[in-house]
């Protein structure tokens, strides 16, 4: 009994000491954490002075006091008047401080003019500060796409142009960014390779073309300061000129053929006019025709036609028959022709 009860207590004992260590370690993780003494340290060993209750509340604000502590560390290393107070209001806006520290510790190496404030505002525009300081140092090269052009006498041209341009501290903020800068290029390309006079004179002085488009000031109200543009390459395209004609002339041809088809077409209803207006003079004189009859034997039966008469008139109109065959032999055969056949058909 005496054995258990001791055991017992052993094991109370021991539950209790890792609690009370796990509790301890606990204890100083937030501890440390809320004050973060080594970081404290550090800073004062790089010369950076700082109180260890400001980095506790920096906690408190949602500050992470690590950033802040090597943002501060980098500028005085590098004899930059910046304050913890500039820091963390630049880090509450949502700006990226370590960049800006990089930033300005670059320009001032460069001998670049570029102060806090600036940078903290082309931070908080939304460009890489970091990233323009660097392109101040070392120009970067832009490659134009293909831009197409037509010359005076008709013959298309394909260039694409390297633009070294360099970063504008002044106008990042507000200033127009790459593709401006490349718009405004294939827009002096294509006026220049467009008021030349031929395709030639361009193949033979291609640098005419970046001379002419570098001197119209391109770069004003960009971020960036264009420093040379030339033309690396130029091909010949299509012949726009002999292109254009062409289809003027298919053009006018299918005009034309219009026309000619509504002149045939007009042509053919006046025909088909002119054979109904014929058509309807001989029924008028075959109705006519059929009226004489009629006629003649009302004027027998009224007595103003004689026999005699009637048959002088039969003589005159077989005369009439034999002069009309006589004048027109062809035509006399074939009425011949065709009348035997009726007869002999009767």
């Amino acid at each position: 009994m005496m054995n258990l009860l001791s055991v017992l207590l052993v094991d109370q004992s021991l539950g209790v000491l890792i609690a009370m260590a796990v509790g301890a370690i606990i204890l100083l993780y937030f501890l440390f954490y809320f004050i973060p003494v080594g970081l404290w340290f550090s800073a004062v060993l790089s010369g950076v002075r700082v109180s260890l209750l400001q980095l506790v509340l920096m906690r408190w604000r949602k500050v992470p006091p690590g950033i802040i502590v090597k943002a501060m560390i980098n500028s005085t290393k590098a004899d930059l008047p910046i304050t913890r107070d500039q820091l963390e209001t630049h880090f509450l806006a949502g700006g990226n401080i370590i960049n800006v520290v990089n930033a300005l510790i670059s320009a001032d190496k460069a001998n670049i003019d570029l102060d806090f404030n600036s940078a903290t505002a082309i931070d908080l525009a939304g460009r890489d500060v970091f990233e323009a300081v660097q392109m101040s140092v070392n120009p970067k090269v832009i490659d134009t796409p293909p831009v197409t052009a037509v010359a005076k006498d008709g013959i298309q041209l394909i260039a694409k142009a390297r633009v070294t341009v360099r970063a504008n501290i002044k106008q990042l903020v507000g200033g127009a960014g790459e593709d401006t800068v490349l718009a405004r290029v294939g827009e002096g390309v294509v006026s220049s390779i467009g008021s030349a006079a031929s395709h030639k004179a361009v193949l033979e002085n291609p640098d005419s073309i970046s001379k002419v488009v570098l001197a119209r000031g391109l770069d004003s109200g960009t971020a960036f300061e264009i420093l040379s543009i030339d033309i690396a390459d130029v091909d010949i395209g299509k012949n726009i000129g002999a292109v254009l004609q062409i289809d003027q002339a298919n053009a006018d041809k299918n005009i034309a053929q219009a026309k000619a088809e509504e002149r045939r077409a007009m042509a053919v209803a006046f025909e088909q006019e002119m054979k109904a207006k014929a058509q309807e003079a001989r029924a008028k004189v075959i109705e006519a025709e059929a009226e004489v009859p009629l006629a003649m034997a009302e004027a027998f039966r009224s007595g103003n036609l004689g026999i005699m008469d009637y048959y002088k008139m039969k003589n005159i109109q077989a005369d009439t028959d034999m002069r009309e065959s006589i004048s027109k032999p062809g035509k006399n055969t074939a009425n011949r022709g065709s009348s035997e056949s009726d007869d002999n058909k009767q």
